[in-house]
């Protein structure tokens, strides 16, 4: 062979290496998403669910740190304490902006690290089971998912299963050699993931398996007792200590239905559930027909390994569904916890073609599909550019501890923008003079009114309009002799 052909083999080699590396995948979709990661939040989709967990990475930072407190600012004139999954995400946030102050930009960076992370720590678990065309094709179809626009939101659901993904691997790591420090890793891993979100917990299912297989029976035995932590712990926040948040300060996030009501809402909207799975599961309906394809060739091909990864977690994801009722079938982030497992699947199907070439054209289309079908996500609404200024215009007219209502229509992503607490009312709320008269006697000062949904006759002084928002002091009633002199058109008039 000579030099030249030497060096032609080398660099075929390498970039066969790097294409099949799932490293390198990774790195490549988390260079990908770094696009408009300090985009404010400002996306179509899910602003409103970003910004809640801002409000509380802010409030950490402005108002009180005790990580059991977590505060929002719609908080209706009192504490804004709530009730909600423990904010692991959100004080990590508050921990960068003790360095280097607050942005709202690091909470979707500290989650497309902890994602990122969780996808190479679920290539390794599933790589210790399956073969290398399963996981690489497997980790693509996860990359692609809707991982691929939640993992660099401000929102724990792919960052508290990537967190259990990192805590099954060093389970099953300990099973192989007993090394006490990966049981403890395991158990403290397990316990942030499961409460930062319970849903994570499904993937305790992966132990399932390993526990009645040939590993050293003290080994399974305290593997299957350090799960009693994780368990205790979500049980006391989220059974114990959110129900008291709830009944001593009156804010609770969704806390599911009863199983008879969560059954009648998903039989009744069947088709809503489906299209969550269909679609928006891979946003692909190419890697969703490798799902069915690979649920079917599983059985065919009596693959047991695969099925007894499978049927425990579909079961408990059976019951979260349920449990979840409405919430499940009107958001599409909470089929999120079961997409690893459907990737899996997907990758199994796939990796029974041995052409490779069909292989990847199969693995490009999928992929390619998925990412087309959220390139939105590195968008922000232009047509919503203009509520960028409403901190501007706060701070014209007010100080920063008075207290304002917005009309949001109970998206509180303006009144987090505009860096006050308060609350939010509907459009409809601001002709009832006897609503805003008792939002005033609460301490309420001033009414932002966004003037893109509505723009009604308020009996109110106007303290600054323009083609966006105007502001009312609530407590300056408009007498009728009122001339327009006191209506100011731009300016502050205090």
């Amino acid at each position: 062979m000579t030099d030249k052909q030497n060096l032609q083999f080398q660099i075929k080699k390498l970039t066969a290496y790097g294409l099949n590396n799932v490293w390198i995948w990774i790195l490549l979709f988390f260079l990908i998403r770094l696009i408009g990661i300090t985009n404010p939040p400002l996306e179509m989709t899910h602003n409103w669910r970003q910004v809640t967990g801002l409000m509380v990475a802010r409030n950490f930072l402005e108002v009180d740190n005790n990580i059991l407190y977590p505060r929002i600012d719609d908080n209706g004139g009192q504490t804004g304490i709530i009730g909600m999954e423990f904010p692991t995400l959100n004080y990590l946030h508050y921990v960068v902006a003790i360095f280097f102050g607050h942005a709202h930009w690091y909470g979707r960076l500290i989650n497309l690290i902890v994602s990122s992370l969780g996808i190479f720590y679920y290539s390794k678990i599933i790589g210790r089971f399956f073969n290398h065309k399963i996981v690489f094709a497997s980790t693509l179809f996860l990359l692609c998912s809707i991982w691929f626009s939640f993992s660099r939101k401000m929102m724990p659901d792919t960052y508290c299963v990537s967190i259990m993904f990192a805590a099954i691997f060093y389970g099953v790591y300990y099973l192989e050699n007993g090394t006490i420090w990966r049981l403890i890793l395991f158990s403290t891993l397990a316990s942030v993931a499961i409460l930062s979100k319970i849903p994570s917990g499904i993937y305790f299912g992966l132990l399932l398996p390993l526990i009645f297989s040939n590993y050293e029976v003290k080994r399974k035995i305290l593997l299957s007792t350090s799960i009693a932590c994780p368990l205790i712990v979500m049980y006391l926040w989220y059974f114990i200590w959110c129900p008291f948040l709830s009944l001593e300060y009156g804010n609770w996030f969704n806390s599911g239905r009863t199983f008879s009501v969560g059954f009648s809402e998903i039989s009744t909207n069947f088709s809503q559930c489906l299209e969550n799975f269909y679609f928006h599961s891979f946003k692909s309906y190419i890697i969703f027909s490798l799902v069915i394809i690979g649920l079917c060739l599983m059985f065919i091909q009596k693959n047991k390994c695969l099925i007894l990864t499978i049927l425990p977690i579909s079961l408990v994801f059976l019951v979260y569904m349920v449990k979840s009722g409405y919430f499940f079938y009107h958001h599409d982030y909470y089929i999120v916890p079961i997409v690893p497992l459907m990737a899996l699947v997907a990758g199994y199907a796939i990796s029974l073609r041995q052409n490779k070439w069909i292989f990847g054209l199969l693995v490009f289309a999928g992929i390619s599909e998925g990412i087309l079908n959220q390139y939105h996500d590195f968008i922000t609404n232009t047509s919503d550019q203009y509520k960028l200024n409403i901190s501007t215009i706060a701070n014209t007219v007010s100080s920063e501890k008075d207290l304002i209502v917005i009309n949001g229509n109970g998206n509180p992503q303006q009144i987090y923008l505009a860096h006050r607490k308060g609350w939010i009312c509907n459009d409809y709320e601001l002709t009832d003079s006897l609503y805003l008269n008792t939002l005033s006697n609460q301490n309420a000062k001033y009414l932002f009114v966004n003037k893109h949904t509505t723009n009604p006759t308020i009996s109110k002084v106007i303290v600054y309009t323009d083609n966006n928002y105007t502001v009312y002091d609530l407590t300056k009633q408009l007498q009728n002799n009122l001339d327009d002199d006191n209506q100011p058109s731009s300016t502050n008039s205090r």
